[in-house]
C-alpha cells in the first residue's frame, strides 16, 4: 500500500484534469440516454459495458419483487416493473489493506414534462457558459459519472484502491428507492457507503421521509346539462387536497421541535403531483385520481402517519355532501420511507472533512437537512454508514435542469482523493 504523499495526491489530481474531457464527454453521452422509469434498460447496458471495459467484475441481474417485499424500507410498485435491473462493478485487490467502500449512483430520471418549454431538448445535452443542461445532467449523473473517472483518476494515477469497492449503478431512487434496496438483498456490504447526490458541495446531515399515496375520488356521472343532479369527481377530489393541505400546515407545527429541522422553513411538502379523472367534456366526471407526496420527519412512525393521512380524508369527506356516502379511498402507491439522520459514522466523517480540507482549504463545510430524500437511508439498516455529498446544479426535477461541470471536476477530485484516503492505496506495477 503506498501512502498518500504529496507526490501521489498531486498525480491524482492531474489525472483527474488530464481525464475530464472525456468525462464530460461520457457524461454528455449518458445523459442521452433517457433513463426513465421503467425504460432504464439502456442505460444500464451503458454502465455495465463502462464498468466491464475497466475491467471489474459485473453482476447484472433482474430485481424480483418477492425478494424485497419483506424488507424495511419497501415501497409498493404500480407499472410494469418486469425489467428492472441493477448494476454493481466490483474492484477486489489481491492484498487488501484499507477499509471497503460502497459507490452508488442512480440513472433513473423524472419525466421531462413539456418539451417545447425547455430552452434546449431534454436530451440533447448542451454546454453553455461552463454549465451541462439535460435531464439527469445534475440528478444524478453527474455524480455517478464523477464517482467512475474518480477511480479512473487513481489508476491514470498507478494506484489502485488497497480495499473492495462496489460501483453500484441502481434504479428507482425516484419513486420506492428499491434498486439500492435489492443490492442490499443480494449481500453487498462495505465499511461505508457514499452516494454523491447533486448535494451543491452541501454534507447531508439530515433528511425527510417520504409517503406517496393515491387519492380516488368517485363521482356520479350525469350530463352536464343537469349537473346538479351528480356530483364531480374532479372538484371532490379538490376538496380532498385542500383537506390534506391543512394536514400539512400541522404537521409542520411539530417540525419546529425537530432538533435537525427546528430551523428549516417549511420542511414538509405535501403535493399533489399527478392528477387524471373523467371521460367526457360534456359529462359530469365519475372519477378522479391524484397522485401525492408528502413529507413525514426522521423519527416519526410511518404507521402512524399513513394512519393520519386516512382519517384526514375521512374527516373531510364525512362532512362533503357527496363523499360522505361516497367516501374516497386512499392507495399507497409508492415511496414508503423514513426520515434519516447522519449517525455513527464519526470515522468516514472524519476522513470526508480531512480530505475537503485538502480540497478546499479554509472553506467551511456546510451541513444540509434536506426536505428531499436519497438512498442514504437504506444502509443504516444493514450497518452500513452512508454519507451523501456531491456537485452543483440548478432546476433539478424542472425544466432546464443543468449542472456546473467545473463543480462536476472538483467532485471528482474530491471523490478520488476520498477513496484513497478511506480504502488505502496500492502502488500498481508498471
Amino acid at each position: 500500500m503506498a501512502p498518500l504523499d504529496d507526490a501521489a495526491r498531486a498525480a491524482i489530481r492531474a489525472a483527474v484534469d488530464a481525464n475530464f474531457a472525456t468525462q464530460t464527454a461520457f457524461l454528455a453521452d449518458f445523459v442521452r440516454i433517457p433513463s426513465l422509469r421503467f425504460e432504464e434498460g439502456p442505460a444500464q447496458d451503458f454502465m455495465a459495458a463502462a464498468l466491464r471495459e475497466r475491467g471489474y467484475s459485473v453482476d447484472d441481474w433482474k430485481i424480483d419483487l418477492s425478494d424485497l417485499e419483506s424488507l424495511r424500507g419497501y415501497g409498493p410498485i404500480e407499472g410494469d416493473f418486469s425489467r428492472a435491473r441493477t448494476v454493481v462493478g466490483s474492484h477486489r485487490p489481491e492484498e487488501v489493506h484499507g477499509r471497503s467502500l460502497i459507490l452508488q449512483g442512480h440513472l433513473d430520471v423524472v419525466p421531462a414534462g413539456p418539451v417545447e418549454m425547455w430552452e434546449t431538448p431534454p436530451f440533447d445535452p448542451v454546454v453553455k457558459d461552463g454549465w451541462m443542461h439535460g435531464r439527469g445532467a445534475c440528478d444524478m449523473k453527474s455524480g455517478t459519472v464523477s464517482a467512475l473517472f474518480a477511480l479512473d483518476a487513481l489508476r491514470a494515477a498507478g494506484f489502485e484502491p488497497a480495499a473492495t469497492v462496489h460501483f453500484q449503478s441502481v434504479i428507482e431512487e425516484e419513486s420506492t428507492g428499491l434498486g439500492a434496496l435489492s443490492t442490499l438483498q443480494r449481500g453487498y456490504r462495505a465499511d461505508l457507503a457514499f452516494i454523491p447526490e447533486p448535494t451543491g458541495f452541501r454534507f447531508l446531515r439530515a433528511q425527510v421521509g417520504v409517503i406517496w399515496f393515491k387519492l380516488k375520488v368517485r363521482g356520479k356521472p350525469v350530463h352536464v346539462s343537469v349537473a346538479g343532479e351528480g356530483a364531480n369527481a374532479i372538484t371532490a377530489a379538490f376538496d380532498m387536497i385542500n383537506a390534506v393541505k391543512g394536514l400539512e400546515i400541522i404537521w409542520n407545527e411539530r417540525a419546529k421541535e425537530h432538533p435537525n429541522f427546528k430551523d428549516v422553513v417549511h420542511p414538509l411538502n405535501f403535493n399533489p403531483g399527478k392528477i387524471a379523472g373523467g371521460d367526457w367534456a360534456s359529462s359530469v366526471p365519475a372519477w378522479c385520481d391524484v397522485d401525492c407526496r408528502i413529507g413525514v420527519l426522521p423519527g416519526w412512525d410511518l404507521a402512524d402517519a399513513r394512519r393520519e393521512i386516512e382519517e384526514c380524508v375521512t374527516a373531510a369527506a364525512r362532512t362533503h355532501p357527496f363523499l360522505a356516502n361516497s367516501p374516497p379511498e386512499v392507495v399507497w402507491n409508492g415511496f414508503m420511507s423514513e426520515g434519516w439522520v447522519l449517525e455513527g459514522a464519526e470515522e468516514p466523517e472524519a476522513e470526508f472533512r480531512a480530505t475537503w480540507g485538502e480540497v478546499f482549504g479554509d472553506e467551511p463545510l456546510i451541513e444540509n437537512a434536506n426536505t428531499g430524500l436519497t438512498d442514504t437511508r437504506f444502509y443504516p439498516y444493514y450497518g452500513v454508514p452512508a454519507v451523501c455529498w456531491g456537485p452543483k446544479g440548478l432546476n433539478i426535477h424542472g425544466f432546464d435542469e443543468k449542472v456546473d461541470l467545473a463543480s462536476v471536476r472538483k467532485a471528482t477530485e474530491m471523490m478520488a482523493l476520498f477513496i484513497a484516503r478511506w480504502c488505502g492505496l496500492n502502488k500498481l506495477e508498471g
